[in-house]
């Protein structure tokens, strides 16, 4: 009886190495097909916004395909895993590897060790080049594809109320009391919260004593006049320590960050369940690539002449796509309080996890 948990060095190379060829092939193919799409439907409003060309596709593409490998890997995953054991069935070499004394769970931890080290990878991606692409991609839409501020810590849709007038900005760049702001609106309303006047300014700057809007542009509702008054400072009582944690982007902050953002919140008395479902599933989330080959062995035990290859695939396949749509579900659900931030988290990766080793187990023979 073989007590070791990896078959031998030269079949977990073999097994590892088809694994992973196949990994990246899947996510090459999805990626590229997925940047055209997106490029196609994003293109047109990129080169209407006046000085773009050629150079800011190329940008934008630099942005977003971080975005598209850190969303798309589990499934590259998932698909690399049934083709990987489907082939190995078809070609008869799970029934000599089982022949040799192996069990399925030694043949499915070169997969396992492999997808580990993607999940590692991904973690790691995320936190250092997706979280930053992300941050300059919203800050750069949110400009409507104009210059993007030169830093990586850029807000965006902030939206504040002082009293009866309300604070709006499309971006808020840099901390404390370097914080620009960028596409400023300002309304002053009367006590009945009607609106009496809205300031424009592309640019408003942090006095210590308030927000100066520089070039502002003002619109009397009352009189229904357009003006251009000087340099005027609004918002007397809205911080830069406010606003930086009035707008966080939990996708646009790594692990480190974000737990500091929700720290801010909490200390100010804000509600951050939905955040602290985020922080978890930045754990949570790389982790799912290692669940990926257990939820598609089904596709490699049973013999292939049953005429059952196809369906233990799109079994596989099914198992692999619940998962990923039980996950978004539960943490939707968390995200309202439904659920503890780390069981809408975690839980469904541990309940798949079991439901994974239940059917490879039930269906080894």
């Amino acid at each position: 009886m073989r007590l070791d948990f990896f078959p031998s060095r030269r079949l977990t190379i073999y097994l590892a190495k088809a694994f992973i060829v196949r990994i990246l092939s899947v996510l090459l193919m999805l990626i590229l097909v997925l940047q055209i799409l997106d490029l196609l439907g994003t293109s047109g409003d990129i080169l209407a916004a006046p000085g773009n060309g050629e150079a800011q596709l190329w940008t934008y593409v630099s942005l977003r395909m971080p975005q598209l490998v850190s969303m798309f890997l589990p499934y590259s995953v998932l698909l690399a895993t049934i083709l990987t054991l489907a082939t190995l069935n078809q070609n008869s070499e799970v029934i000599a590897m089982k022949a040799a004394g192996l069990s399925a769970h030694q043949i499915l931890a070169p997969l396992v060790l492999t997808a580990a080290i993607v999940s590692t990878f991904s973690f790691a991606f995320n936190e250092r080049v997706v979280t930053r692409a992300t941050a300059t991609l919203s800050a750069w839409e949110k400009a409507e594809w104009g210059p993007v501020p030169p830093t990586s810590d850029v807000k965006t849709n902030v939206y504040l109320v002082e009293g009866d007038a309300i604070l709006a900005a499309r971006t808020a760049a840099g901390t404390g009391d370097g914080m620009v702001l960028g596409g400023v609106t300002w309304y002053r309303r009367d006590p009945n919260l009607m609106l009496t006047e809205q300031w424009r300014a592309d640019r408003a700057t942090w006095t210590g004593k308030g927000w100066l809007l520089e070039n502002p542009t003002r619109f009397t509702v009352g009189i229904a006049t357009r003006d251009l008054p000087p340099d005027t400072v609004v918002g007397e009582g809205i911080t830069p320590a406010e606003i930086a944690i009035s707008s966080v982007n939990a996708d646009a902050q790594d692990i480190w960050t974000l737990r500091q953002s929700i720290d801010a919140l909490e200390a100010a008395g804000r509600r951050t369940d939905e955040l602290e479902g985020r922080w978890w599933h930045k754990i949570s989330g790389p982790l799912s690539a290692m669940l990926m080959p257990l939820l598609g062995a089904v596709a490699a035990f049973g013999l292939a002449r049953s005429g059952q290859l196809f369906v233990r695939a799109v079994i596989g396949m099914g198992l692999g796509f619940t998962y990923f749509v039980v996950d978004n579900a539960a943490l939707a659900i968390g995200s309202f309080g439904g659920y503890p931030p780390i069981l809408s988290a975690c839980a469904p990766f541990l309940l798949f996890a079991l439901i994974g080793e239940l059917v490879l187990l039930r269906t080894e023979e």
